[in-house]
């Protein structure tokens, strides 16, 4: 350790003890974007004690489970965890003083991690940096807040609010639904606030009390790590107040799918936005960024779309698109266009649900605008009626993304041949585990008549 080093961890120290600070969460984001790592004492913390975990837990499957593909060593052997310093706040929700901070997983040669999610998402920035761009990107999440789930064979329902009542109808953009759950928001605004969340504007949803918070613009690995500390607050506060937060891309029967926008735009060298000319116009390498992500997209579908249940989400005039056709200012593409001034000329990238993770979704997204643009790819001309009457081109289910991915020459090289293969291996475990269960579809219509 450094001079400045230990200088830095004597102060940290002397806060910790100052704040009566028992522990620190070492967390990180694991392939499906929960939080996982290990809980250290402050003051081990403080002196930048080592900190070691498996390599294969970035790679742990939903259910719990881990693959034994040969990506795999048989050893298990141990990734570094080192934290990014600037990612260390106060835990919000924590009954007595703690602290976060969320780490990268580093192999003990040096690397990354080839199997964690933040570091896709850094290599691919990488390669941005290697010709002297930057990529900048705003997320927005949709979720619901719902009553407690104690059955999981039960559905999920919306809470009792204010009014004694649960919500009823849709009420998209309702001022006063926004308010139903007032002591929920007062305590996630302020936890969001404490962990450096920069949120933009907060709307009702159309589905019964689904939400949408749209976080500001800036740099990439920031808003990921913003959007990965995002879901994890409104997880623990709602669990506070005896409710959930659910980012599953289709979690109720006949509400609205939840999605996760992602807008995005390129500044050169200089801080000027790529897409934009000097005349105001729109620069070839904004065309070819669309065309990258046209080209690119379908064989990274698994990664917007993880799970059996985000394929319920892409319905036919739901807003949620079934195609990669692109548009200005058309919510039934893919590929959005929004009316900006030059200097904001961006594409939102409509087809991630809540339920992926924030830096796989960008980290796909960025790696295909950007092969477009070195590869000169042309995207399909705009298309200004309604996107749902073209054809549905996205993956209908799991399974066919699944073979597309791994049948797939570029994704390998888009977000790393080591990554790939383990990723396909736990989604391949996750469906067989899906497998093994009978729904209640097939108990109410196949029992009594197949």
């Amino acid at each position: 350790m450094s001079d400045a080093a230990r200088a830095g961890g004597a102060d940290l120290a002397e806060q910790f003890r100052r704040e009566g600070v028992r522990d620190v969460e070492c967390l990180f984001p694991d392939v499906s974007g929960y939080p996982r790592g290990k809980l250290m004492p402050a003051a081990s913390f403080a002196k930048g004690n080592e900190l070691r975990i498996a390599q294969a837990i970035p790679m742990q499957c939903v259910t719990g489970e881990y693959s034994y593909d040969p990506i795999f060593p048989d050893a298990d052997p141990d990734v570094r965890l080192v934290p990014d310093m600037g990612t260390l706040r106060r835990v919000p929700w924590s009954t007595q003083p703690r602290y976060l901070a969320i780490h990268d997983c580093m192999e003990l040669n040096g690397e990354h991690c080839a199997f964690a999610p933040r570091s896709v998402l850094q290599q691919v920035l990488e390669r941005y940096r290697a010709r002297g761009l930057t990529p900048v990107v705003a997320p927005e999440i949709e979720f619901y807040l719902t009553a407690a789930c104690t059955d999981p064979a039960q559905p999920l329902a919306a809470p009792v609010g204010r009014g004694g009542r649960a919500e009823a109808g849709q009420s998209a953009f309702s001022m006063n639904m926004l308010n139903e759950l007032a002591p929920f928001w007062d305590e996630f605004h302020a936890a969001i606030d404490s962990l450096g969340i920069v949120g933009d504007t907060w709307i009702h949803e159309v589905g019964q009390s689904q939400y949408e918070i749209n976080l500001m613009h800036g740099d990439a690995l920031a808003v990921a790590d913003q959007a990965f500390l995002f879901k994890y607050a409104a997880k623990e506060v709602a669990l506070k107040h005896g409710l959930n937060a659910v980012f599953m891309a289709k979690p109720i029967a006949g509400q609205a799918g939840s999605s996760m926008h992602l807008h995005q735009s390129v500044l050169d060298a200089a801080g000027r936005n790529l897409f934009t000319q000097a005349d105001g116009g729109a620069s070839p390498e904004f065309s070819h960024y669309i065309g990258g992500l046209q080209a690119y997209m379908p064989d990274l579908m698994l990664v917007y779309a993880p799970f059996i249940n985000s394929y319920r989400r892409y319905v036919t005039g739901s807003q949620a698109p079934v195609n990669l056709h692109w548009g200005l200012d058309n919510r039934t593409t893919g590929l959005r266009i929004p009316l900006s001034g030059p200097d904001a000329r961006r594409v939102e990238n409509r087809i991630a649900g809540a339920d992926a993770n924030p830096y796989l979704a960008i980290a796909a997204t960025l790696a295909a605008g950007l092969a477009g643009i070195e590869e000169g790819l042309a995207p399909t001309d705009p298309i200004t009626g309604n996107a749902y009457d073209h054809a549905h081109q996205l993956a209908r289910t799991f399974v066919v993304a699944h073979e597309r991915m791994a049948a797939s020459a570029a994704a390998p090289r888009l977000l790393g041949a080591g990554f790939v293969q383990a990723y396909l291996a736990v989604k391949g475990l996750e469906y067989d585990s899906y497998l093994g269960q009978i729904s209640e579809w097939e108990r109410r219509y196949l029992l009594p008549q197949a």
